[in-house]
């Protein structure tokens, strides 16, 4: 791993806090392999109950239960998940989202606000009393929404008072709002990472155009990268996609755009505790550990085993 350049955010006395943190939530590499587990709230119910979905994906200790055992970088989720169901996997690496809201009230009724729903006060008071290991914290920001400036001043000081308890921070950048017209437009997405190293984050989860995914897609959104700067990009999962094609994918991202990893949810929870692991570990092969696509595909086969340290 280079050397972690420490945000001049984080106080000297808590320097070692944070590269701590940091070379947890990287495992060392400096790349991000979250397992998001947020969309409980973002999409209630439909990810979870329906037509080719496991039936055991519906009980909320699915999440825990693929967390125990895979090699993940951190799992991502809300506040009430982590104190009912961590105890199944207290060690594991987390990052707690600040904020989440549902999908009920449309872009062409109301742009989208998400509101904080704890204070950095809360959170560093859960972790203190909780003795969970809590690296970082993750916020939504819709760029284009009406109510883009509320966001961005929440935003702010939650990284900036994460950074003066040595955690890290994760921006969820959307471009979202009545006067967005491509949500996936490469170019757009680019002013939305700049904005995510303007207002702090250490690490910047962005969509990538799946839809359009080419060699030449993977070449342009390296314009995303650069406009990032020193904030590492994470690419989205999205929609459960083709096993051997999604890790196609996550490979030109990392390799071709240059991105810093992964934020990936339905493409491993969507399926049963076993497979979900393996595909969990295929998908760290890829951004953690360098693998290529036909070892990791092997690996979610159940073909290969990953050769790494579980944190």
């Amino acid at each position: 791993m280079k050397k972690i350049i420490i945000p001049k955010t984080v106080p000297r006395s808590k320097h070692r806090e944070y590269l701590k943190n940091f070379k947890i939530a990287t495992q060392g590499t400096g790349k991000m392999m979250m397992f998001a587990g947020d969309q409980r709230v973002e999409h209630l119910n439909d990810d979870f109950v329906g037509p080719g979905i496991p039936k055991e994906v519906a009980d909320p200790k699915h999440f825990f239960e693929i967390a125990k055992e895979a090699h993940i970088g951190v799992f991502a989720t809300q506040v009430g998940l982590m104190s009912r169901y961590s105890d199944i996997c207290p060690k594991i690496p987390l990052i707690v989202k600040v904020n989440s809201k549902t999908n009920l009230v449309e872009t062409s009724v109301r742009d989208p606000f998400s509101n904080r729903w704890l204070s950095m006060e809360d959170i560093i008071e859960f972790k203190k009393n909780s003795g969970l290991n809590i690296v970082g914290v993750g916020y939504t920001v819709y760029i284009g929404s009406a109510f883009e400036a509320d966001s961005f001043g929440q935003a702010a000081r939650i990284c900036y008072k994460a950074h003066q308890e040595g955690l890290i921070t994760v921006l969820w950048m959307y471009p979202r709002g009545k006067t967005i017209k491509n949500e996936s437009d490469i170019h757009l997405l680019a002013g939305a990472a700049g904005v995510g190293l303007c207002v702090g984050a250490d690490f910047i989860k962005i969509n990538y155009p799946y839809k359009l995914h080419s060699k030449k897609t993977a070449e342009k959104y390296k314009e995303v990268v650069t406009a990032a700067g020193r904030s590492g990009v994470i690419c989205v999962g999205g929609h459960k996609k083709d096993d051997k094609g999604f890790l196609e994918m996550l490979h030109s991202q990392i390799n071709v755009s240059g991105t810093k990893g992964c934020a990936v949810g339905r493409n491993i929870y969507q399926r049963p505790v076993d497979q979900a692991i393996r595909m969990a570990d295929a998908i760290s092969a890829v951004t953690l550990h360098g693998y290529s696509v036909k070892d990791a595909y092997q690996i979610l086969k159940g073909k290969k085993k990953l050769k790494a340290k579980k944190c």
